[in-house]
């Protein structure tokens, strides 16, 4: 049975917690003493209905403020396949978290209030899903209970959708728009009986269906994590390079060479534990053994002898300034991208995104937290990422702040 990632994003009071709690209730996912335990809370809270948002907004700081505030991972599945949803939090605030939630998603639910309509976080989040590149935008207009079920403003919104879709790069995506009502449970899991006129899936028919492949490229990406010397005198010779392989494909014989160094070798083993392989593929943890013995270190990448990569000590990148700090151009930070880290300098803030207009301005006053913008990195040692157009296994990358050890970004290379 397949995987499948999601993520959710939406403002405050759109309705995620309560979709995926709605998700998991008509799937039958909850065992009976949960239904009883929010059936009881929803109660105490004087609600006429079981409040379904309950289910996954377990902490209590969330309960408190009836927001999330955290990414949480919740695990269903079907007779089809198995879902994990990441329940990121809506607060502009917390645009670090969403992030960090959507990054290995491949679905991304998009939840539109159906009394508002657009705002500036669907600005944002769209803005973010065209930034790391996911592949299934899901339009999930909710509430619409709340406006009578009303075909005319399910239209007027997709209306508004189509014109901003029209100013991101989002040509290669799948995109759907879903209306439903997640209080009540329309085209959730099951079809509306108040949506007929809707001719499209439910939620969660279009998940069953929806192919999603793993996320290929040839090209290969190693990152060394862990150099393994045992000097024992069983393994007195042995020397295993431990990581994870995060695009393409090794098997016995490659050649390969290290990006830092150039020097090349072939692969002798792979394995992990005690199993050995013929081959490993992108998303596995393994360690090799190599038929000569080079100069490799932790955060050192193996790459197939034929790959052109080149290191760079000046890049371009977009990145989401996380921290409440603002960004001190020329001060050092701290890239880090698999298990490398590297010192670098902001050398230049070219352009910041302008929400309203969604354009990037030119020459910002000042790089605030939550800001999106265009940049150049400067470094004393070259950087071996690659464009995350091209790579996104290897394309993206986080910056720390040395003194407070803060992550205050997390960037693209452009």
């Amino acid at each position: 049975m397949n995987i499948i990632k999601i993520s959710t994003a939406g403002s405050v009071d759109d309705g995620k917690s309560t979709l995926i709690g709605r998700l998991l209730f008509d799937t039958n996912s909850l065992s009976k003493d949960k239904i009883e335990n929010i059936e009881s809370i929803s109660r105490q809270r004087g609600l006429e209905e079981t409040d379904l948002s309950l289910i996954t907004d377990g902490l209590t700081a969330e309960r408190e403020q009836g927001i999330t505030i955290d990414v949480a991972h919740i695990y269903f599945n079907t007779l089809k396949r198995k879902y994990i949803i990441a329940d990121t939090p809506g607060h502009v605030e917390y645009t670090r978290n969403m992030i960090t939630g959507a990054s290995n998603s491949q679905v991304f639910l998009i939840l539109i209030d159906a009394r508002k309509g657009i705002i500036e976080q669907t600005k944002r989040h769209l803005f973010i899903a065209s930034l790391i590149d996911i592949k299934n935008i899901v339009f999930v207009i909710n509430k619409m209970d709340l406006v009578g079920f009303d075909e005319q403003v399910y239209l007027n919104i997709l209306k508004d959708i189509e014109q901003l879709v029209d100013k991101f790069e989002l040509s290669d995506k799948k995109l759907i728009h879903i209306p439903v009502s997640a209080k009540l449970g329309d085209n959730v899991v099951k079809k509306s009986n108040n949506i007929k006129w809707y001719s499209g899936p439910g939620l969660l028919e279009y998940l069953e269906s929806l192919e999603v492949g793993p996320s290929l490229n040839n090209n290969l990406r190693f990152n060394v994590q862990y150099v393994i010397r045992p000097h024992s005198d069983e393994f007195h010779d042995y020397r295993g390079y431990s990581g994870k392989i995060t695009s393409g494909s090794i098997k016995l014989g490659d050649e390969i060479k290290v990006l830092s160094s150039g020097q090349k070798s072939k692969v002798k083993t792979i394995n992990k534990h005690k199993d050995n392989f013929l081959s490993a593929v992108a998303g596995q943890s393994v360690t090799i053994e190599l038929e000569d013995e080079i100069d490799i270190s932790r955060g050192d990448i193996l790459v197939k002898v034929e790959d052109g990569v080149q290191g760079e000590r000046s890049i371009n990148s977009t990145i989401c300034w996380l921290d409440k700090e603002a960004l001190i151009p020329q001060k050092k930070y701290l890239l880090q991208y698999g298990s490398s880290i590297i010192p670098v300098k902001v050398s230049e803030v070219k352009s910041q995104l302008d929400f309203e207009t969604l354009k990037f301005e030119t020459n910002p006053d000042i790089v605030n937290v939550n800001s999106i913008n265009e940049v150049n990195l400067k470094s004393a040692s070259p950087i071996f990422l690659d464009r995350y157009k091209d790579n996104n296994s290897n394309g993206y990358f986080i910056l720390v702040d040395e003194g407070s050890n803060n992550t205050v970004a997390v960037g693209f290379k452009s």
